[in-house]
């Protein structure tokens, strides 16, 4: 669990509710000794900033070209898109998911919202999504496959290879789908 910045608490609570050895990662050190890597919601600017400042940007870089599982929500599919469309001066991502997302694509907190998403990828039942500025993919290139849309079509949910992308926050509502797809990631990587 990447913890430098936003909600990764309520992940690792999901995580080791699911039977997983969570643990935050703030250092390179403690990366090399993980199997997948959740980036949570939060503030992709900020996260960024601490990425690079604690020496952890280029790791994480290498570790995903190199096929480590990483599921990123809300400000964490920010970090894992390779076009952040309106990044602030000098925000990088991490890259890896051949998206393009623009950050708070549905305006400030108040317009934050909820609503039911059909995502066969983690099963039948629709799934509760609630979205907190959320960001938004604008295009996804040939690598990536959307796992979710709105009902207007734009994507919010996404996938390529090891790596999973939410604009939603799937931590917050007992739903731990999402979570389980991403283990089974982990799971057969280990294998």
């Amino acid at each position: 669990m990447l913890a430098l910045q936003g909600d990764f608490r309520e992940h690792i609570a999901v995580l080791r509710g699911l039977g997983a050895d969570a643990v935050p990662i703030r250092r390179e050190s403690e990366l090399n000794h993980v199997a997948g890597l959740v980036i949570p919601g939060g503030e992709s600017s900020v996260m960024d900033k601490l990425a690079r400042a604690f020496g952890l940007a280029q790791p994480l870089k290498a570790a995903i070209a190199a096929g480590l599982p990483v599921y990123g929500t809300c400000a964490g599919l920010i970090m894992l898109a390779d076009t952040i469309l309106d990044a602030i001066r000098g925000q990088e991502s991490l890259g890896g998911l051949d998206v393009e997302v623009r950050r708070n694509a549905f305006g400030s907190q108040l317009e934050s919202f909820e609503t039911d998403l059909d995502i066969p990828a983690v099963g039948e039942e629709p799934m509760h999504a609630v979205f907190i500025r959320a960001p938004i993919v604008e295009s996804v290139g040939p690598g990536a496959t959307p796992l979710a849309t709105l009902a207007d079509g734009r994507v919010v949910a996404v996938e390529q290879g090891n790596l999973v992308g939410t604009s939603f926050h799937p931590e917050m509502t007992g739903d731990t789908r999402f979570h389980e797809y991403f283990l089974a990631k982990v799971r057969a990587r280990a294998v």
